[in-house]
């Protein structure tokens, strides 16, 4: 609920663009990325910065390329995106934060129940995804029916 008490927490007018991440935030955050790896140069990007050149991204929808410079370049953002995918920080970082979120409001971290219809059910036992792929795709055609397909014998 928005009470003055919540306005203040979600105030965003002091810094940069209203998607970068308050210091609170990048608390919860930072001890969920992984570390350089050992051997090499020492890592000269500032991790914080890169999270917010994602958020940005996120929250207008812009090109990459599209990217303020104050940010890092948009290969650097796009190459962690990638790479946190890749050794699944991300979804540490999202089962991190649902888990805080659902506690904060009084829940166990963990859901105990689902809510299914008799549709999910019924989508789930026909096979679900295999089944509607079939009526999304176009027909395919012969090579016999093609008009470029040649017709005459090959001589050996």
């Amino acid at each position: 609920m928005w009470t003055q008490e919540n306005r203040g927490r979600y105030d965003r007018r002091g810094q940069r663009f209203p998607s970068d991440l308050t210091d609170a935030e990048w608390a919860l955050i930072e001890p969920l990325i992984a570390p350089a790896k050992r051997g090499g140069n020492k890592r000269t990007v500032d991790l914080r910065a890169v999270v917010d050149g994602l958020l940005y991204v996120l929250s207008t929808g812009c090109q990459w390329r599209a990217l303020p410079t104050d940010l890092p370049p948009r290969a650097t953002v796009h190459g962690y995106l990638d790479r946190w995918d890749y050794d699944g920080t991300l979804a540490r970082i999202h089962h991190t934060l649902f888990m805080a979120c659902r506690e904060q409001a009084g829940r166990a971290a963990s859901p105990t129940a689902a809510i299914l219809d008799s549709q999910s059910v019924k989508g789930a036992e026909k096979g679900g995804r295999r089944s509607t792929r079939r009526a999304t795709m176009r027909a395919r055609r012969s090579a016999a029916r093609s008009a470029t397909s040649s017709s005459t014998r090959k001589v050996s």
